[in-house]
């Protein structure tokens, strides 16, 4: 289930256009939960509109496609791939009106000012990514993200285990690093108590 702000045709929506307002939204919520699907279709709606719209994602992310973002549903989006908040900042062109940038939390911190520079230049800037690690703790820069945007989106998977709504991302498998790219090979979506926080034991079969 999607939980929004119906703002794609509100009168503040129209006015901060016509102003060349710019503003930021951010999606978050546990892997398998629909983010880059949501951003996909936003990316859409504006592309639809004639919007000039550019599309980034971390390079390190290359799952599904090196040069397109892509949900677990199969949808894509052509997209940029860059290494850093600053190779990010330096592609954006003048004219582009909508910025989309997925797996926000494999960017540095300096994605936060790049952002707000971007919003306060007129643009309206759409990050999707997770709020929280495999530890259940906030993922950063998405945290600081969700701070400064006027508009945020929180999706929920479904608990493989039991079913419920899930706000959790368990790894599956023997890792440390708090960056470990993968799918449905190393991840699960779980609810709050069916998610089990991160010990030195495999994680596959919680108790």
């Amino acid at each position: 289930m999607v939980e929004e702000f119906a703002f794609d045709n509100t009168e503040d929506r129209r006015k901060r256009r016509q102003s060349e307002s710019g503003w930021v939204e951010v999606i978050v919520g546990s892997m398998f939960s629909g983010k880059s699907e949501e951003l996909i279709r936003r990316l859409n709606r504006a592309s639809i509109a004639r919007q000039r719209v550019q599309v980034f994602k971390p390079i390190i992310d290359s799952r599904y496609s090196i040069e397109e973002i892509a949900s677990h549903s199969g949808r894509k989006h052509l997209s940029e791939p860059v290494s850093t908040s600053a190779d990010l900042k330096a592609s954006v062109k003048p004219d582009t009106e909508v910025v989309g940038i997925d797996e926000g939390q494999f960017f540095d911190t300096g994605l936060i000012d790049v952002v707000i520079g971007l919003a306060n230049s007129g643009k309206r800037v759409i990050v999707a990514g997770l709020d929280q690690d495999y530890t259940g703790k906030p993922f950063e820069p998405m945290p600081q993200l969700l701070c400064i945007a006027e508009y945020i989106t929180k999706i929920h998977a479904i608990c493989v285990k039991c079913g419920a709504t899930a706000n959790f991302t368990q790894r599956t498998v023997e890792s440390d690093a708090r960056v470990e790219v993968g799918a449905s090979d190393k991840y699960e979506a779980r609810c709050r108590q069916c998610f089990v926080p991160h010990s030195d034991a495999p994680t596959i079969h919680p108790s």
